[in-house]
C-alpha cells in the first residue's frame, strides 16, 4: 500500500498513526544515546527534519508514551530489544523557540518565558503530588510570561528536579530552533539583551543542572561560545561539517531513489538528481532536502519548494547591503564558481555588518554554500590554517538566488539602465529622475529603516548604490570604503581608460539634528567631506588631473533622494 505523503507534518505520532510517508531516522536515537553527550547542539538548515527528529526522540524517550510500541513497530530501533525495553522510561521536556520572532526585547522575553510557562501547565500535577514543600509550590506558581529573570533563569532546571524526583530518574531536555531568539534579536536590534537573558538561562538548565541525564538542542547557526555559550564546557557542537549524525537529518540518495520507486517515479531520477542533490554533511555526500523531495513526490514535477519556505530575508538583506567585494564574490558563486576562504562556523551575529566571512558562515549553516573540499595546514606565516572551498549548493538553491537579485531591481530595471547612462554623461537631472524612480519601486521591498543596523543606515543605500554600478567594472575599477586622504571614502570608480573620468560617491543619509533641514543640506555635508578629507588624494597621486575627478554627494531620507555636485 502506498502511504500518503503529508505535506508539513512535524509530528512524529501523527505521521505514524496516519501512516503518512516517513523515511525511517530512528538510528539517530541509538547514535545519539550510544555517544553520551550530557549536552548536544546539532545544526542543520530548516527544513532537514530537525523538529520531526525531536519528536521522535521524545516519543521514545518519554514516559508519556510508555508501551507505545505501535509508533515503532516495523522501525529499525525495535529490532533491538535492549531499546525496546527503554522506550517510554524517561521524564522529558521537550519544547522550542521557533515562534519567538518579536520585534521588540520584551515581546520576545515574554514570549520565551511563556513557552517555559507552558512546559510547567503541561506538568501541574505536581502540584498535588506531594513532593513539592510550600516555598516549591510559590515558585511553581510564580513561572509565567511576566517572570522575573532570576525565576527565569531557574525555571527550566526546577522543573527538571520536580520531574526527576517524580519518576526517579534523571530528566531529558530537547529544546528545538534555539537560535531562531537571537536571529530575531540581532536583526530587530535588541542583540545584548537578549543574548544575555538567554545565556543565564542556557547556563542554568544544561550546566549546572544535577537533574539533567542528557540534553539536546537544534537550530540553524552555532552561535559563537562567547555569545551565549561561555559557561558551557559540556556542549558537542555538531554542525554542517562534523561527521556525526551525518546522514540523520535530510534524506540519502538511497532514501530518495527507494521513495521515487514508491511512488513510481523512477524515470525521473536525473531530474531529480539535477535539481536537488548536492547538501553535504561531514563526509556524508549527495544528500537531499527532505522538503523538496516530498513535495516532489506530491506534485510529481520540479519547483523551488525548500528555498520558497526558508527565512530568506537575512541572507537577502546581507548580501543586498554588501560590499562591491562580496557582491563580485556571489556573482562568481552564481556563475559556477567556487570560493576558497577561511571559515569560523561559530556565528558572531553582532559581526555579520563588517566580516564577509562571517557571511559565508551564515549561509554556509543556512544550507545556501555547501564544503566540496576542506583542508587544513600548517602555514610558515600564520600557523594552523583551516581552507573551506564552497559552493552554491544544488540547481534549486541557484535559481532561488537569480530570482531573488532579480526582484531587487526587476521593477525598475529600464530604470536602472538609464542611470548608469545618465552616470557616464554626468547629466544630473536624469540621474535624480532616474534614481527617484528605481527608489520608490525597489525600496518599498527592502527594509530602509534602521532596525536591522541601526548603528549606520547608511550601509543600506551604500550596498544598493553599489549594486547598481557594478556592472561599471569592465570600465572602472570599483573600490569601497578605501583610505585615501584624511579619512576612508565610501565609492570611487578609477577609470581603466585614462581618458575618463574618474568618481567619488559619499553617502549620508538626512540628519535633522545636525541642522539639515532638507536634502540640499545634506547633499552639500556630502560634498563638504569630500573636500575636507581629501579623498581625491589617491587619485592624483596616480596622474588624475582634478578637472578629471567628479564628486557627487547622495542624499537620502527614506525612499528619496537627491544627487548634486
Amino acid at each position: 500500500m502506498v502511504r500518503t505523503v503529508g505535506i508539513g507534518h512535524q509530528d512524529f505520532e501523527r505521521i505514524r498513526t496516519k501512516n503518512n510517508f516517513y523515511v525511517d531516522k530512528t538510528h539517530f536515537i541509538r547514535e545519539w544515546w550510544e555517544s553520551d553527550d550530557e549536552v548536544t547542539l546539532i545544526t542543520r538548515p530548516r527544513r532537514f527534519g530537525k523538529t520531526l527528529n525531536l519528536s521522535m526522540l521524545c516519543n521514545f524517550f518519554s514516559v508519556k508514551y510508555a508501551k507505545r510500541s505501535d509508533l515503532f513497530e516495523g522501525l529499525s530501533i525495535w529490532e533491538d530489544e535492549a531499546y525496546r525495553l527503554l522506550q517510554g522510561t524517561y521524564p522529558v521536556i521537550c519544547f522550542s523557540f521557533a515562534n519567538i520572532k518579536e520585534n521588540t526585547f520584551i515581546e520576545a522575553r515574554k514570549s520565551m518565558c511563556r513557552v517555559i510557562e507552558e512546559q510547567y501547565n503541561k506538568n501541574d500535577f505536581l502540584l498535588n503530588s506531594g513532593l513539592l514543600n510550600q516555598k516549591e509550590k510559590e515558585f511553581y506558581q510564580e513561572v509565567s510570561a511576566n517572570m522575573s529573570d532570576s525565576t527565569a533563569a531557574a525555571a527550566l532546571r526546577s522543573l527538571a528536579d520536580f520531574l526527576s524526583r517524580y519518576y526517579g530518574k534523571k530528566t531529558i531536555m530537547l529544546l528545538d530552533e534555539y537560535d531562531t531568539p537571537m536571529q530575531e534579536a540581532y536583526v530587530n536590534g535588541y542583540w545584548d539583551e537578549m543574548t544575555g537573558f538567554i545565556r543565564s538561562i542556557f547556563n542554568s538548565a544544561f550546566k549546572t543542572n544535577p537533574y539533567l541525564e542528557r540534553a539536546i538542542m537544534t537550530g540553524i547557526t552555532r552561535v559563537s561560545k562567547k555569545s551565549v555559550f561561555s559557561d558551557m564546557n559540556n556542549l558537542e557542537a555538531v554542525t554542517t561539517t562534523s561527521d556525526k549524525y551525518a546522514d540523520a537529518f535530510g534524506f540519502t540518495e538511497e532514501e530518495v531513489f527507494a521513495a521515487l520507486e514508491e511512488f513510481d517515479l523512477s524515470d525521473r531520477i536525473r531530474e531529480v538528481k539535477k535539481w536537488y542533490d548536492g547538501f553535504i554533511f561531514g563526509k556524508c555526500r549527495d544528500i537531499y532536502n527532505p522538503w523538496s523531495i516530498i513535495h516532489y513526490l506530491d506534485k510529481k514535477k520540479v519547483g523551488t519548494y525548500w528555498v520558497n519556505t526558508s527565512s530568506n530575508s537575512l541572507a537577502d538583506r546581507l548580501l543586498r547591503e554588501g560590499s562591491q567585494d562580496i557582491k563580485q564574490t556571489f556573482e562568481d558563486l552564481l556563475e559556477g564558481n567556487c570560493l576558497v576562504t577561511e571559515l569560523d562556523e561559530q556565528i558572531v551575529y553582532n559581526q555579520l555588518d563588517q566580516d564577509r566571512q562571517a557571511i559565508w558562515a551564515l549561509l554556509l549553516a543556512s544550507g545556501y554554500l555547501k564544503v566540496s573540499r576542506y583542508e587544513n595546514r600548517t602555514d610558515e606565516y600564520d600557523g594552523w590554517k583551516e581552507e573551506y572551498t564552497l559552493a552554491l549548493t544544488n540547481l534549486e538553491v541557484k535559481v532561488m538566488f537569480r530570482n531573488m537579485v532579480r526582484r531587487w531591481f526587476g521593477q525598475a530595471g529600464l530604470a536602472y539602465n538609464a542611470f548608469i547612462k545618465a552616470l557616464l554623461r554626468n547629466d544630473i537631472k536624469a540621474m535624480n529622475a532616474y534614481m527617484n524612480q528605481v527608489a520608490a519601486e525597489t525600496f518599498s521591498c527592502f527594509d530602509t529603516q534602521t532596525k536591522p543596523s541601526q548603528r549606520r543606515p547608511e550601509r543600506f543605500y551604500h550596498g544598493f548604490v553599489l549594486g547598481l554600478i557594478v556592472e561599471l567594472n569592465d570600465r572602472y575599477t570599483i573600490t569601497s570604503n578605501r583610505e585615501s586622504g584624511f579619512g576612508r571614502y565610501d565609492v570611487m570608480l578609477e577609470p581603466r581608460n585614462k581618458s575618463d573620468d574618474a568618481m567619488i560617491f559619499e553617502f549620508k543619509v538626512q540628519d535633522v539634528n545636525d541642522g539639515e533641514r532638507d536634502l540640499k543640506d545634506t547633499v552639500k555635508a556630502a560634498l563638504n567631506q569630500i573636500e575636507q578629507k581629501n579623498y581625491e588624494a589617491v587619485l592624483i597621486a596616480k596622474g588624475m588631473k582634478k578637472e578629471q575627478i567628479r564628486k557627487y554627494g547622495f542624499a537620502f531620507c527614506g525612499n528619496k533622494v537627491l544627487i548634486g555636485i
